[in-house]
């Protein structure tokens, strides 16, 4: 997965990525919730009518509150059980709730009544739960009723002489009204889209850690089959070396038998040196075979993202005093290696024609430099760099499909997670670097940190 990430699509427009339900939203929620809003209503309504003796037209306000309640009904007898909604059908549960609201409101004073401000709850549920396209539409709705209802509307229930507020004052609490819904909508939409984008990245590092543990469990697999396989390998090497010899005098030298059991060695042996190969590659974490230098590690991390045309050139610069043999020694570890490789991947592939990695050490840390000679980094998006989901645009992008900021973000967390720091920037010849240090401490532990 690419990480250097130049191009990228509008995030909020693809659904996420931990979604696996056919929507945002569980049905009962919202069917309790407004249940919850029925309640109140008539206890608000019965009040004002029966304690505080207010004129109001109760027979129409009971009717829009009875609309909502048989409304209710109708959808939990008809969707039983969890029923995930889709966003738009949703948005169209909110609106029809936001519908009533705003009747209610007009019968009962409009923008005078205290209650008014309830019309924002449908707006700021939409604005947490679902797309920016659906709250703009409910936000849009709302404006138009409060505007309405500002107009239109019975008067508000009060003692006989009633409740004159200056034309001034309710054009004020109209103005207020419209820029809460605008602005709480939007504040409470974009960390809502934050904490989305966060946690479906969070998804994708996982997703990429378990894939390199599977890879690495894989490997252990290999050594173990190879331990299994080679006794029996052995013995049908040593049969057909057998009847090799059985059938040296008994059949003509021309004839093909010779030709199968020469093959029949062969293939065995083949078999056999592979299955050795493999069980040179333990993955346990005490066997020597599973430390690498540094500059072996870089080696491994690249093995899979390599570029016709592009030299990968790894330098060593050991401290003074100290050489290339002394380099640092790590663990085999599959979140380092897929952090690693996601920086060398995204190097290779937007370098010209060569990347440089240089590995260098000191008594306290370890540091990897990895440097292309690309376009570099858009400097408009550098200090954003590690961001999931970052949106840069307007640069030449190749696999626009993985440049969604998720590459950084997962190599960034994984590295870091192994107690690495990262930093990101553009060489004045041209070109990107990424420089990637460790407490040594860290970098030589034989604990994997996953």
């Amino acid at each position: 997965m690419s990480l250097q990430d130049r191009a990228a699509a509008d995030p909020d427009d693809r659904p996420p990525l931990t979604n696996t339900m056919v929507g945002r939203v569980r049905l009962p929620t919202l069917i309790f919730i407004r249940w919850v809003a029925i309640v109140g209503q008539l206890a608000a309504l019965l009040f004002v009518h029966a304690a505080l003796g207010f004129g109001l037209e109760l027979v129409a306000a009971l009717g829009v509150v009875g609309a909502l309640a048989v409304l209710n009904i109708l959808t939990a007898l008809r969707h039983r059980g969890t029923l995930w909604l889709s966003d738009r059908d949703a948005a169209l549960y909110l609106g029809l709730d936001l519908l009533q609201l705003l009747a209610l409101i007009a019968l009962t004073g409009g923008i005078q009544n205290p209650f008014a401000l309830l019309v924002m709850a449908p707006v700021v549920v939409s604005a947490a739960t679902l797309s920016r396209r659906s709250t703009l539409l409910l936000a849009v709705v709302a404006i138009l009723g409060l505007s309405l209802a500002a107009v239109w509307h019975l008067p508000l229930p009060w003692y006989d002489s009633g409740l004159d507020l200056p034309s001034l004052y309710l054009t004020a609490v109209w103005v207020a009204m419209i820029f809460a819904v605008v602005f709480i909508a939007a504040y409470v939409s974009s960390l809502a889209l934050e904490s989305r984008r966060m946690a479906d990245a969070l998804a994708a590092t996982q997703l990429a850690l378990a894939r390199e543990q599977r890879l690495s469990a894989l490997g252990a697999l290999a050594a173990a089959a190879a331990h299994e396989l080679g006794s029996p390998l052995a013995t049908i090497a040593v049969v057909a070396k057998e009847l090799e010899h059985e059938v040296k005098d008994l059949v003509p030298p021309d004839s093909a038998v010779h030709d199968d059991i020469a093959l029949l060695r062969g293939e065995s042996d083949r078999c056999r040196a592979i299955l050795a190969e493999l069980a040179t590659r333990p993955e346990e974490d005490d066997t020597p075979y599973h430390r690498l230098p540094a500059s072996t590690l870089v080696e491994a991390a690249a093995e899979h993202h390599r570029h016709e045309g592009v030299d990968l050139r790894i330098a060593v610069t050991p401290p003074p005093g100290e050489t290339a043999a002394d380099q640092p020694v790590t663990v085999r570890r599959p979140e380092m290696l897929h952090g690693l490789g996601t920086l060398l991947q995204n190097a290779l592939q937007f370098a010209a024609s060569t990347v440089e990695v240089e590995v260098a050490w000191d008594t306290q840390r370890v540091r990897l430099s990895i440097r292309d000679d690309g376009p570099g980094f858009d400097a408009d998006v550098l200090r954003e760099l590690g961001d999931p989901y970052l949106s840069t645009g307007g640069r030449d992008a190749r696999d626009t499909d993985e440049h969604m900021g998720l590459g950084i973000f997962i190599a960034k967390t994984l590295l870091t997670h192994g107690g690495a720091t990262l930093s990101f920037g553009n060489r004045p010849e041209g070109g990107a670097e990424v420089v990637v240090r460790w407490p040594r401490a860290h970098f030589e532990s034989v604990r994997s940190l996953s």
